[in-house]
């Protein structure tokens, strides 16, 4: 069964590295041939091209719940959990709506890839201050172009025991400086498909999320981040345990 397992991940790996390599000219054109203020529209369509693709081909179905609750064509500050290297796409594939990432600085370090992302999405070197302000001021500019942002608040992958890690405010604070809705997706059990112990391991299988609420900030002001943070930290938690209980 080992054998099977690492063949699997050899495969995934190689799949990973295929798609990434047709995908990435596609960005390099929008970048071309786009203006600035459009590039975030046309280059998300191929994350989510390459999401859709990626995700058959290694074997992974995802079965998304509540997608009724995001409004196509409404601007939302979408959080959610982070368990495996395969949520991203899986992220892509939950929604609809024109968004950008968070992502670590460290991703800027991959030849070509991290380019793209850093153009087409947001980078930010967590332990530099002014870094994170400066990102902030952006991001904020970003959902009054009515552009999306999907951030994970727990700040890394989730590789311990715990059903989450403690949430920090950048997302709270943004929806509701920004007054629009925060949107809330659970990812349930991608860590089946690619264990945390194990970055390269593949699992066939099924991924399981939901949308589990919308938020509406409207009225809120900044001393609401801790109460809010709080409750959506509650409404993920009981969430997880609900789904793990039914297995």
């Amino acid at each position: 069964m080992q054998v099977i397992y690492f063949l699997l991940a050899i495969y995934g790996l190689t799949i990973f590295v295929i798609t990434l390599i047709l995908i990435v000219p596609c960005y390099f054109l929008v970048f071309l041939i786009q203006p600035e203020n459009k590039i975030p529209f046309v280059a998300h369509k191929f994350t989510r091209l390459w999401g859709n693709i990626l995700l058959p081909l290694v074997f992974v179905r995802v079965k998304i719940k509540n997608k009724e609750l995001i409004k196509k064509n409404r601007t939302y500050v979408f959080i959610a959990n982070h368990l495996s290297q395969l949520d991203i796409p899986v992220y892509v594939h939950a929604t609809h709506n024109v968004l950008r990432f968070l992502a670590k600085a460290e991703l800027g370090k991959i030849p070509l890839l991290g380019y793209v992302i850093k153009k087409t999405y947001f980078m930010v070197r967590r332990e530099d201050k002014s870094d994170r302000q400066k990102i902030m001021q952006l991001m904020k500019q970003t959902l009054e172009q009515r552009i999306g942002l999907f951030i994970c608040p727990e700040g890394t992958r989730n590789r311990t025991k715990n059903i989450l890690l403690p949430f920090k405010d950048g997302a709270f604070r943004l929806a509701i400086e920004a007054q629009v809705p925060l949107a809330v997706f659970v990812v349930y059990d991608s860590y089946l498909r690619n264990k945390p112990s194990s970055p390269l391991s593949l699992i066939p299988g099924t991924i399981h999320g939901e949308w589990i609420e919308v938020v509406d900030t409207t009225g809120m002001t900044e001393k609401d981040v801790p109460a809010l943070k709080e409750r959506v930290w509650r409404d993920m938690e009981k969430s997880i345990i609900a789904f793990r209980n039914k297995k």
